[in-house]
């Protein structure tokens, strides 16, 4: 074997090393269990750094909705140290899918891209209760449904009711010398009277917020109570 020969081989090893040490270094570096939270339509990347990853890592978001070839860096998730990035203005319409990917980088070493699985707001998001709030009429108790609000902001830069963005529905439970009753509504609507005829008794409400499309509930909301004169 000649010493060309020897020269050849020796560096086809040494890039071989080279390379496989770099891609260890993307792999050990590259962020774990990219997927999206939604809670209320706020649509918040998260993702977990490895056992051996630096200290010093930087990430890098980008996003895209589903069918598009090219990715879209987030502004606001460039160069970050937090392990989340909200998305949700750049997901705001619950009816379209969409992906992101997460890059880290330590001392310009970029990692792979780890992409999410496929996301749909509209499907996905959970739902906080509604608030409450009661008055006693002549008719009976008033109970005024207050649906959760989205990030989103209308044009009058007031944050939007999930009910303009998703069908819902509300159960409102009743409470009374250990006696529940349910009453239901459709999120039109937002109040109900319920007639009541004890004087001086005391009234506590609860309500979930009910997901039509995929019969998800939220928790119960505070107990609200109210005595009647």
């Amino acid at each position: 074997m000649s010493i060309l020969t020897q020269l050849l081989l020796l560096c086809n090893v040494m890039f071989l090393c080279w390379a496989n040490s770099s891609l260890a270094k993307r792999e050990y570096m590259a962020p774990l269990e990219v997927k999206f939270h939604s809670l209320d339509f706020r649509n918040v990347l998260h993702w977990k750094c490895q056992p051996r990853a630096p200290n010093n890592l930087q990430y890098f978001v980008e996003y895209k909705v589903y069918g598009n070839k090219h990715w879209t860096a987030c502004k606001r998730c460039q160069g970050i140290l937090k392990h989340q990035c909200d998305l949700s203005q750049e997901t705001s319409d619950p009816r379209q899918w969409y992906y992101a990917r997460v890059q880290a980088v330590s001392s310009k070493n970029p990692s792979s891209w780890v992409i999410s699985s496929r996301f749909h707001p509209q499907w996905e998001t959970t739902f906080s209760p509604p608030q409450i709030r009661l008055n006693v009429t002549e008719e009976g108790i008033v109970v005024q449904i207050r649906p959760p609000r989205s990030p989103l902001r209308g044009q009058k830069n007031t944050r939007i009711s999930v009910t303009e963005l998703q069908q819902l529905r509300f159960k409102i439970y009743l409470m009374q010398n250990g006696v529940e009753e349910i009453h239901e509504m459709e999120c039109q609507s937002q109040k109900v009277v319920i007639q009541v005829f004890e004087p001086t008794t005391t009234y506590c409400f609860q309500a979930i917020t009910i997901m039509p499309l995929s019969g998800r509930l939220s928790r119960k909301s505070p107990s609200t109570c109210i005595t009647t004169p």
